[in-house]
């Protein structure tokens, strides 16, 4: 029974590794001045730091670079948005790039200037909706007074918005992604099939301040069925990666200085696989995404002309 089990649990190791894709991680370090980062990973568990930047935060207020977000549209063009300030700026960063290394000019995009009292925008997260052929664009942004607010300061009251654009010159007016009746940060869309989706989320309520579920047939929702948590409290930044026919679901675990993980293939049980990955320190969470592998030795050899061939 032993080697039977040892077997099981290398099996999502061996399928990832005959995959023509690698992992990569978008990142971030702390105080999130110097820019965007990169882990890579060839089976999804374990993960090395690229060790230096790909690009500087140069917009928003504080020109800092939080919760880079990356996806890839149908063009072959990946897409990079961040968070670039605590407080006050009412739009995200932005960014596009067809080989992680090369980046287009910086651009501010203000989604939340229709509301004046807007405290922040938080976390910005991509979904490339490839049956719409446009992407959603969540985020987390609090307006005082607006929501009922359990123990937070009415600061920290966070509700979840969004907005569609095929081409990030033109979006879709802003609109309420998610009210669950509580404060809610840091949440992910996951694509079963084409009418089912899963948001993971962070409960950012003082008694919780843990990870859950949500389920929905759209990417842009409603989204419902809230689940009982499945993290520790003081845990957030969710990133969701599909290996084999496991998710897992990693997050940082900011009180205990860790960073977890739990594999699930239905959403509802979730078994810990801390033992089993391995996250460089000092990483910050950003969105997890496949990659060619010209993709990852060109950003090995950081240069682009190391992708000719390969």
């Amino acid at each position: 029974m032993k080697n039977k089990f040892v077997g099981l649990i290398l099996l999502p190791f061996f399928l990832s590794s005959c995959s023509k894709d690698v992992y990569l991680f978008s990142s971030f370090h702390e105080p999130a001045n110097e820019g965007l980062r990169f882990l890579y990973s060839y089976d999804g568990y374990k993960w090395t730091d690229l060790n230096r930047t790909f690009l500087k935060p140069e917009i928003g207020n504080q020109k800092v670079m939080r919760d880079p977000s990356i996806a890839q549209g149908k063009d072959g063009t990946f897409h990079l948005v961040w968070t670039s300030r605590w407080r006050d700026d009412k739009g995200f960063g932005y960014a596009s790039s067809k080989d992680l290394i090369h980046w287009s000019p910086e651009r501010f995009i203000p989604v939340m200037e229709h509301e004046p009292t807007t405290v922040n925008v938080w976390a910005p997260e991509l979904f490339y909706d490839d049956q719409a052929n446009e992407f959603v664009i969540i985020w987390a942004s609090t307006i005082p007074g607006r929501f009922e607010r359990g123990e937070e300061e009415e600061k920290n009251n966070h509700r979840m918005y969004y907005t569609t654009t095929k081409d990030f010159q033109t979006f879709a007016p802003t609109k309420l992604f998610l009210d669950p009746k509580f404060s809610v940060i840091d949440a992910v869309i996951i694509k079963r099939n084409a009418s089912d989706y899963v948001l993971v989320l962070k409960d950012n309520t003082r008694p919780e301040r843990n990870i859950k579920v949500a389920f929905g047939t759209k990417p842009t929702g409603p989204f419902t069925n809230v689940s009982k948590a499945f993290t520790e409290k003081f845990t957030e930044g969710p990133s969701v990666a599909k290996v084999g026919d496991d998710w897992l679901i990693y997050f940082d675990s900011y009180q205990a200085k860790t960073y977890d993980a739990v594999r699930t293939r239905d959403f509802k049980t979730f078994t810990d696989v801390k033992s089993y990955i391995s996250v460089p320190e000092g990483h910050k969470h950003g969105t997890i995404f496949r990659a060619k592998k010209k993709i990852l030795n060109g950003l090995l050899k950081g240069n682009p002309e190391g992708m000719k061939g390969l």
